[in-house]
């Protein structure tokens, strides 16, 4: 089972703890799973993974040398640990191995943010104080389930999650506080209530102990309000490359009508709303909506519109209403798109698709399915936003041919 894998799929995989010295720059990557190229030189990581996007993509396009990291390590933003406890009952913090509930203990991985283990191994050295007891999966006993934190690296903003099982937190206040002060560099602490048995980090209910309950970062120069729940790529670094590489390739003149499609909480059209005429993004997740309106209010732009709908039906009534968009941008999750949703990207004649994906699998079968309906792949860009992993993303052009 594991943790809930984000959008970008890129498993936390946190390291370190009472295991046997190996040769790996990790000593738990073989239990922990997360990081399956760690070890391999990041040269060899970018050959492999420009050779995998080549075969996948060689029917369709010529795919441009894979853009890579100049620094290859720390850069999740967004970091989950597990609590539970060893047998003399101590708390242990890390991930669940590879296809388990075992936690593998860890104190620093060598792709999380530096600060976030920090905090992690703080909160982990300050239960016992505090008479907190981690959560027993099987027992049901136990409060603390989680912690995720999520740090802006533009901003330094930083918050931090903790998943409980029940909403009765004793001594909240004091535990806040010795936190706070231990690293003041914390801009928020939420309380996050998951009662469920269930393998889904987050829980529904939330309780703001510290701060405003979101942070903020900045990406190609604009604002973004992320809460505990929002989807945000967890590689800021890389993610400037791969929207600017987005909008460039959509070939914007000002003059023309976008459709961000899977928009979550705006950033692609958020950016692109500088150099497009009119941005409307659709989204079916509702908080991430919210999190949308609100980022383009902090931005001052006023030329984009976001819409709590099926990106594929919302087209599909925009070519009933006799509506032309010139560009569609598309970021669906690892899952890749639908033929439902191409069709409605036909249905509006759009002249240009720009393909975001984290899945080139997925890719591949939907620009087969694309290439049937009239258009055509005409150059692919590989990005490097998970070093040390096999994933990786990659941005296609598409164009509408004449018929």
């Amino acid at each position: 089972m594991g943790s809930k894998k984000g959008h970008s799929g890129n498993t936390p995989n946190r390291t370190s703890g009472g295991e046997k010295k190996s040769s790996s720059k990790c000593p738990v990557s073989r239990t922990c799973g997360g990081c399956q190229l760690l070890d391999m030189p990041y040269e060899k990581q970018l050959e492999q993974k420009q050779k995998h996007l080549e075969k996948l993509l060689k029917p369709y396009c010529h795919v441009a040398p894979i853009i890579g990291m100049e620094n290859p390590y720390h850069y999740r933003n967004k970091v989950h640990a597990v609590f539970d406890h060893d047998k003399k009952g101590n708390p242990v913090s890390g991930v669940y191995e590879v296809n388990s509930h075992r936690v593998v203990p860890v104190e620093n991985c060598m792709i999380e943010d530096q600060k976030a283990d920090e905090i992690i191994g703080t909160i982990r050295g300050m239960l016992k104080s505090f008479k907190i007891r981690t959560y027993d999966e099987d027992t049901g006993y136990g409060l603390l389930r989680h912690v995720l934190i999520r740090r802006g690296f533009a901003t330094g903003e930083v918050m931090v999650v903790l998943v409980t099982a029940s909403p009765i937190f004793p001594s909240k206040n004091n535990f806040v506080k010795a936190l706070r002060e231990k690293h003041s560099e914390i801009t928020t602490i939420i309380q996050n209530v998951n009662g469920r048995d269930t393998s889904m980090v987050l829980g529904d209910k939330e309780h703001v102990l510290y701060g405003k309950g979101y942070i903020e970062d900045i990406l190609c120069g604009c604002r973004f309000h992320i809460s505990s729940k929002s989807f945000y790529q967890v590689n800021p670094v890389q993610t400037e490359i791969l929207y600017n590489k987005a909008i460039e390739a959509a070939g914007l003149t000002g003059k023309e009508r976008v459709v961000d499609a899977y928009c979550g909480i705006g950033t692609i059209g958020i950016i692109a709303s500088k150099y497009a005429k009119e941005v409307i993004g659709v989204e079916q997740n509702r908080d991430a909506v919210r999190d949308a309106v609100e980022n383009a209010k902090i931005n001052g732009i006023k030329n984009v519109k976001f819409f709590c709908n099926d990106a594929g039906k919302f087209m599909v009534n925009m070519a009933e209403d006799g509506e032309h968009v010139d560009v569609v941008f598309m970021d669906p999750p690892r899952s890749g798109s639908t033929e439902e949703f191409i069709d409605s990207v036909v249905k509006v004649k759009a002249e240009r698709v720009v393909y975001v994906s984290c899945g080139p699998e997925t890719l591949a079968r939907d620009l087969e399915y694309f290439r049937k309906k009239g258009y055509e792949a005409k150059m692919g860009w590989g990005v490097d936003l998970f070093p040390a992993t096999e994933h990786v993303e990659c941005v296609i052009l598409m164009q509408r041919q004449k018929s």
